[in-house]
């Protein structure tokens, strides 16, 4: 017989029979089967759901009901089945307390990561000073460091002033020739995926405006032997030491620029060069600019000189020319139209540019007559005008001629210069002399968008919209600022025109927070320098390779920033590059996936609002890291670089400036905001000299 005593002990009394014993065991023994076979049945089991067991309100498993009637403890000990019980209970227990903390450790992971990822990304421009570096994209770089390659190579010695598409040896074996081994050829070139390496001895630029004036020789290709033997007046007006080429507005061989520019000015019937803002002057193509002399001069009087010459394998006049800091690039009157809309400048300007605008049957001053703006000027200075043999003369009479049919007015000729007027009305084409050639481009004929397309042997752009005389359009600095009409031919009204500018103009004061601590930028100073006074300033040349309408270029100079944008409008986005040209910049047409043509080593800051998503939205035949290494390659060493886009693609590019060997900074523009800013910096990296 067996009694209950207090809670917690339960005692069996010994009886004479031996036979309850044995039905104890027994009894014992079928209570296990039975436990064993409810443990198998269709119910959870305890692992499988440890919350079930925790919170289980079955009345039976929290007292069982002993044979006497009487309610058993669960904690009475000296069973099987109640060490069983206290088993599952602690086993239950245990599981619990392992999910609570899992799952408290992953919330606290989780929000310690999120508040240090948050802590660190910086909710403004100006606290860029204090740290830069998000822990969140460390953890980004982190997820990416299985796939990301290594650092890319430096290309060899013989690539330091290479530019793509203009190799001259692989376009004569071509076949093409005629001069035309010197244009631009991309269909047959091969990607160099090496960065370029700056020559021995190369030293940063000299500030503006001492970087006009005097240059470092080292950084340009180019002998003491062939800087004396340049042809041009422009040319040979510069100084040679050890070390640097200095460039003056006098020489002792010909008139100085200062007289030159006079002269033409006289010639037009102005004053002076001051005075062509007022005829409505303000862009200026200046053909074989020799080293940019006359563009240097000219800029003084707010005339801005776009310089554009042949590839040249060495003494380049293009890489000097944006070696002094003056807008230029690579291009050729050969067998393609530049890559400019039609009526784009106001004056073109060639001076013993090497020219000769007799051959091919006039088709060259067609291209010229292309892209000068009814009323605009072109000034042309050679022996050929002015010379005696027979031949020479036949020439000069049959240019005359061609810029007759031109609708072109001689205005005056002085010695070897001579100055023609294009005309404002379009009738004159249709009353020429029987007919005269070339005939008129027919209306269907694209003159916004030659994107080096061959030659055309007709007259554009009278269909025009933006056919409208220099003298009628608005002087600088006014012209900025087009009039409802004008925005009107390119489909934009006013409002959004003045609300994009407004938007730009603090996107400036922004980005001039963001490095002015870093390059100062308006009042620069390197270590153990004096402060130099304003408008010294270590930005000079910029690019912007999807500019939009210009509305960077135009808060940058409001701002006052001393400098000049080459505006580029990609072949992917909308064709604002005509905008552009009327409000009074300068900018070409590009496709991205090609090299742009100039040097390397010309641009100072690399600006892009939009290019990643405007290019790799969809797929492309190149890739980011083919524009990456294009942008390393036109970029200044100590240059900085300032992408704009939505996160993903800032991300990625994030990535990829670590192979490039590029210092980087992601920065939030605005809490709520899905761009970022890219930040990177072009470390200076000097190859021993030999």
């Amino acid at each position: 017989m067996s009694r209950p005593l207090h809670r917690g002990v339960s005692i069996r009394i010994p009886d004479s029979n031996n036979n309850d014993l044995w039905d104890s065991q027994s009894k014992d023994k079928s209570e296990k089967e039975g436990l064993d076979r409810r443990g198998s049945s269709g119910h959870p089991s305890p692992l499988r759901s440890p919350f079930r067991l925790l919170f289980s309100d079955n009345s039976n498993s929290k007292y069982g009901i002993s044979e006497n009637g009487f309610s058993s403890d669960p904690f009475i000990i000296g069973t099987p089945r109640s060490r069983l019980k206290l088993v599952l209970l602690f086993l239950r227990f245990s599981l619990v307390f392992i999910v609570i903390l899992a799952l408290a450790g992953s919330f606290w992971w989780t929000i310690s990561i999120s508040t240090a990822s948050r802590g660190h990304i910086y909710h403004g421009y100006r606290r860029l000073q204090e740290k830069l570096v998000s822990d969140l994209l460390d953890i980004g770089e982190i997820s990416y460091a299985p796939s990301r390659l290594k650092e890319l190579e430096f290309c060899s010695e013989e690539f330091e002033n290479y530019v793509p598409c203009f190799n001259v040896s692989d376009n004569l074996a071509l076949g093409f020739s005629d001069g035309n081994e010197f244009d631009r050829q991309c269909r047959h070139e091969l990607r160099q995926n090496c960065l370029v390496l700056s020559p021995p001895n190369y030293k940063i630029p000299l500030r503006w405006p001492t970087g006009r004036d005097i240059i470092w020789i080292a950084n340009t290709k180019i002998t003491a032997q062939e800087v004396l033997s340049s042809g041009s007046f422009t040319k040979r007006m510069m100084m040679l030491d050890e070390e640097q080429i200095s460039f003056r507005s006098a020489s002792l061989m010909f008139d100085g620029v200062e007289d030159y520019s006079h002269q033409i000015a006289e010639m037009i019937g102005l004053r002076n060069e001051s005075s062509f803002i007022q005829a409505g002057v303000r862009t200026i193509l200046d053909i074989g600019c020799g080293y940019g002399s006359f563009g240097a001069h000219l800029f003084q009087s707010q005339l801005l000189t776009m310089c554009i010459a042949s590839y040249e394998p060495s003494g380049s006049q293009v890489q000097l020319t944006l070696e002094r800091g003056l807008p230029a690039m690579v291009a050729s009157f050969t067998s393609k139209q530049l890559p400019y809309p039609s009526l784009s400048f106001d004056m073109l300007h060639c001076a013993r540019c090497g020219i000769d605008w007799d051959r091919k049957d006039g088709i060259l001053m067609i291209e010229a007559d292309r892209l000068l703006r009814p009323g605009g000027y072109f000034v042309w200075t050679s022996p050929l005008t002015n010379a005696r043999d027979k031949d020479s003369q036949k020439r000069w009479k049959i240019i005359q001629s061609f810029a007759e049919n031109l609708c072109w007015d001689m205005l005056s000729q002085q010695d070897e210069t001579v100055v023609w007027k294009k005309t404002i009305k379009r009738n004159c084409y249709s009353s020429r002399k029987n007919s005269s050639p070339p005939p008129l481009c027919g209306k269907g004929y694209d003159v916004e968008s030659p994107y080096y397309r061959e030659l055309q042997n007709c007259i554009g752009g009278t269909h025009s919209s933006r056919w409208i005389s220099v003298k009628e359009r608005q002087t600088w600095p006014s012209r900025d600022h087009l009039n409802k009409k004008e925005l009107a031919i390119f489909g934009l009204q006013s409002d959004e025109f003045a609300e994009d500018s407004e938007s730009w103009k603090a996107a400036v004061r922004n980005y001039w927070s963001l490095l002015s601590p870093l390059i100062f930028s308006d009042h620069p100073k390197r270590p153990g320098d004096e402060d130099p006074p304003p408008p010294y300033n270590m930005l000079r040349n910029v690019l912007d390779m999807n500019a939009h309408v210009g509305g960077f270029n135009s808060a940058l100079l409001q701002a006052g920033k001393s400098l000049w944008v080459m505006n580029v409008v990609p072949l992917s986005g909308l064709n604002y590059l005509p905008l552009i040209q009327d409000r009074g910049y300068v900018g070409v047409l590009h496709d991205w996936c090609e090299a742009f043509p100039t040097y390397p080593r010309t641009y100072d800051l690399v600006h892009a609002a939009g290019l990643l998503s405007l290019e790799f939205a969809q797929q492309r035949r190149c890739t980011m890291l083919d524009m990456f290494i294009e942008i390393d390659r036109l970029l200044r060493p100590e240059g900085w670089i300032i992408i704009r886009d939505i996160v993903p693609l800032i991300e990625s590019a994030r990535a990829l400036t670590t192979r490039l060997k590029w210092d980087a900074r992601v920065v939030e523009i605005e809490s709520d905001s899905d761009q970022r800013l890219l930040i990177c910096q072009k470390p200076l990296f000097k190859r021993q000299a030999n």
